[in-house]
């Protein structure tokens, strides 16, 4: 069956279906979400040539935008396939600044070959990034495992005293082997070991909506499993870049890293 046959499938299949949202932050790091208009079947929506998740909520469809740290305040527009324009109007955010000591200098400032493997590094993850499969998420995340969340997503970041990207995650602070599991349901689409992440696990919840769990001791899933929510991913460690037992967990929308904390909802 070719996709654009599955895709139209899928979309009657789950017509009916309703799904809870994540909080409404058109910030930078945040999340839009833009009512579309009514359409018997559901509707696909861009912005720009990235296509965005569509859900139904509350007998309408809505579009659901991430957006990036690096986004200025203003007006964006994403687009119907009807050819019908939105506007967003993204407002300010300042996020607070974050100082930590690594006493692994090569986590700071990494040396040549360490350079070459953080770039093989990177085209894949860039590729896990992008992703955009045709099932339908659950966008109302559980905490894939219950402590004291400490680095809150946004801070702009200084290691050694050397600026670096912003965090782009949230960390929950547990002791060494707590377990770690789906937030909702999903596709394992990789597991690996990476310089700076440490043990980490991609699982795609569709439409473009990927969750990210780095730093693990231990991973318990493969590449191509399909988890429930509350199914065991691994556990909690220390490896790659951190100062400590701690899960950093990363939540990526339409390709852009935006805050786990907005799709928290009941569960």
């Amino acid at each position: 069956m070719k996709t654009s046959a599955l895709f139209t499938l899928l979309l009657g299949f789950f017509s009916g279906v309703a799904f809870a949202l994540p909080q409404n932050a058109p910030v930078p790091g945040g999340v839009a979400i833009v009512t579309l208009e009514k359409n018997s079947t559901m509707p696909r929506a861009r912005w720009g040539d990235k296509p965005l998740a569509v859900l139904q909520h509350e007998g309408r469809w809505v579009a659901l935008v991430g957006i990036p740290l690096s986004q200025e305040p203003g007006l964006l527009q994403i687009q119907q396939d009807n050819g019908k324009t939105y506007t967003i109007d993204v407002q300010p955010k300042e996020y607070t600044t974050q100082r930590l000591i690594l006493r692994d200098q090569r986590k700071v400032t990494p040396n040549p070959e360490d350079l070459e493997r953080i770039a093989r590094e990177k085209t894949v993850l860039d590729a896990l990034k992008i992703r955009f499969s045709t099932r339908l998420p659950d966008p109302d995340f559980s905490l894939p495992t219950p402590g004291r969340l400490s680095s809150r997503f946004g801070l702009r970041r200084f290691f050694n005293d050397q600026p670096r990207a912003p965090h782009a995650g949230l960390d929950i602070t547990v002791p060494h082997g707590a377990p770690i599991t789906a937030p909702a349901d999903g596709t394992v689409i990789n597991t690996g070991e990476y310089f700076f992440n440490g043990n980490s696990v991609y699982l795609d919840h569709g439409q473009g909506l990927i969750s990210i769990y780095m730093h693990m001791s231990r991973i318990d899933v493969r590449e191509g499993q399909q988890v429930k929510r509350g199914e065991l991913l691994g556990a909690v460690g220390a490896t790659g870049r951190a100062t400590g037992p701690h899960l950093h967990w990363g939540v990526i929308l339409n390709g852009n890293s935006v805050d786990p904390e907005l799709f928290l909802g009941k569960h």
